[in-house]
């Protein structure tokens, strides 16, 4: 591709002559002037200095001139030919070229979805814990804890387990998490609402003390408000050095210390002993309270009673394409004028300023290509489909308020008509106390999501990381999840001509690269809610010698 100018030349009356002739002439012309100027500085040593500037100056104005001459023959193609790559949402071009392939497809639902998953590549982990589950009495307390969460319900959940490592840490009382009004989120829900406290409170009775509240003698102290107990500003990712040394000697001298917010403030690399406190609160302690486990585990029996043929197995999809994160990734999509006013209504209100910033350059097309666009359902089918799930697959589709979703949806449920999602599966009544609270809605998809066979990121985030280390922790090490490469996802919808074959063979390879990647290991800098192994998992001859986790 070349770069190009909006100069134009104005038109005459005789046919432009050859580029390549126009071309040539140019190069001589500025190779002779170059000479030229070159020998009289160098004549002239005490201006030997500025040569190198005059040479660069005459080879940008070469380049110049021949971008010029581009840009006129370029003028004479179709618009759409001279867009930027990536600029233009040609997936529904890519879709009516390959239907027919799509359709004509064999019927082999349930041979892939009972053998999506190679199970040569599993090295069968299982869930083990180092902690010592001594019955004795935990020490005297050094202080009270107070931490709170903030974001949406993983995020919470990340900022609990963190919470829990510290407190095990410090030797302190950790008083329940208090949840931050999130002004994105709006959720009001309290730790109880979401999680079952009580439960919480007795899986961690051998580890680390938990109290609902804080004492009220300690209260007193504080004049009996909880915002005059000190805050402490700890920065992102602190090392547990950090916290014995700085943090420590304010909890000894005052009995209570705050942290607020308490989001990322731990290291992902720490010692195996804060990591099994980690391990010990997502897997075994952390679990829903009890009106979502019971309509949680009523939709996924539906599920499962109207996928009898497939071994009870199905797909979720977790589906980012609500208004909110289409307008924050700026990507551009087929809704016109009428799209772009209303991503910038939303972008206004939700990121104040932010994307009006001056000197702010936002490029659609860039941004397509590399993979940070959110798939539409168009392309979540079209990937799903070309992969080999047929349209007697049912699809359970995790998400929030889809964008226009009577347009987008539309060929999700062409493709799969077996479509399902928290309003199909459970009646008004039912759903009626989780609207309005984000994230219990999204604890619900969480479950629904957990107990799938296969299970579908499309943009990243809180959810699917989470999501995936639950996976990996319930399925012998192994997420069964497909997590596509949507840098070639972008180029692949970039070309309506693609050849089937091509288009298939790489999406097949991209389903076969999932599964290989489905085991891995966590590194230094990773997470161990993505990656519980080796941290909270072992290997399968080593697990019967290591305590289990207990709850």
């Amino acid at each position: 591709m070349h770069g190009y100018s909006r100069l134009g030349r104005a038109s005459s009356g005789s046919p432009p002559s050859s580029p390549r002739f126009r071309r040539h002439k140019d190069v001589k012309l500025l190779e002779r002037w170059v000479y030229v100027v070159i020998s009289a500085v160098y004549r002239r040593r005490g201006l030997l200095l500025f040569a190198p500037l005059l040479y660069v100056s005459a080879m940008l104005l070469y380049m110049g001139t021949i971008g010029f001459d581009v840009q006129n023959n370029n003028n004479n193609n179709n618009a759409k030919s001279t867009a930027p790559l990536g600029s233009l949402y040609r997936s529904p071009q890519v879709f009516q070229h390959l239907w027919p392939y799509i359709q004509a497809q064999n019927n082999r639902t349930n041979d892939l979805m009972m053998n999506v998953w190679n199970m040569k590549l599993r090295q069968s982990w299982k869930p083990c814990n180092n902690l010592q589950n001594s019955q004795a009495e935990l020490p005297k307390s050094n202080g009270f804890l107070i931490i709170e969460a903030n974001g949406g319900l993983n995020q919470q959940r990340l900022s609990i387990c963190d919470a829990v490592a510290v407190a095990g840490l410090l030797n302190a009382t950790l008083v329940i998490p208090i949840f931050h009004l999130n002004s994105v989120w709006r959720d009001s829900s309290k730790f109880g609402d979401i999680f079952d406290e009580d439960f919480f409170i007795y899986a961690l009775r051998h580890h680390v003390n938990v109290v609902r509240e804080l004492p009220q003698d300690i209260l007193e102290r504080f004049h009996n408000n909880i915002s005059n107990i000190v805050n402490l500003r700890v920065k992102g990712w602190s090392s547990p050095t950090y916290y014995l040394q700085k943090v420590l000697p304010k909890l000894l001298e005052l009995g209570a210390v705050r942290i607020a917010p308490f989001s990322n403030r731990l290291a992902h690399d720490v010692p195996s002993e804060i990591q099994g406190l980690r391990c010990l609160s997502n897997f075994g302690a952390l679990r829903f309270s009890e009106p979502i486990r019971t309509l949680a585990a009523k939709m996924v029996d539906k599920i499962i009673r109207n996928t009898s043929s497939s071994g009870g197995k199905y797909i979720s999809v977790h589906l980012r394409f609500e208004e909110d994160m289409v307008a924050f990734s700026c990507c551009v999509y087929d809704g016109g004028e009428e799209e772009q006013r209303e991503m910038d209504i939303a972008r206004e209100r939700s990121w104040r300023g932010k994307f009006r910033k001056k000197n702010r350059i936002i490029r659609p097309g860039a941004i397509r290509m590399d993979g940070k666009c959110p798939l539409t359902p168009l392309e979540v089918g079209m990937m799903l489909r070309v992969m080999g799930f047929d349209n007697n697959t049912l699809v359970y589709v995790a998400a929030g308020k889809i964008y226009k979703a009577e347009k987008y949806m539309a060929p999700l449920k062409q493709m799969f008509p077996r479509l399902e999602t928290k309003n199909t599966l459970a009646s008004p009544e039912e759903l009626a106390p989780f609207m309005g609270y984000s994230s219990r809605l999204a604890a619900l998809d969480y479950t629904i999501c957990l107990y799938s066979e296969v299970f579908v990121t499309t943009q990243g985030g809180n959810f699917p990381h989470f999501l995936i280390g639950h996976r990996r922790y319930s399925y012998e090490g192994h997420d069964k999840t497909i997590i596509p490469d949507k840098r070639k996802l972008a180029q692949l919808f970039d070309s309506p001509h693609i050849r089937w074959e091509s288009f298939q063979r790489q999406l097949r390879e991209m389903l076969h690269h999932s599964d290989v990647k489905g085991s891995e290991v966590r590194k230094p800098s990773a997470s161990l809610f993505t990656y519980p192994m080796p941290d909270c998992m072992c290997k399968q001859a080593a697990a019967k010698n290591s305590t289990k986790l207990t709850t």
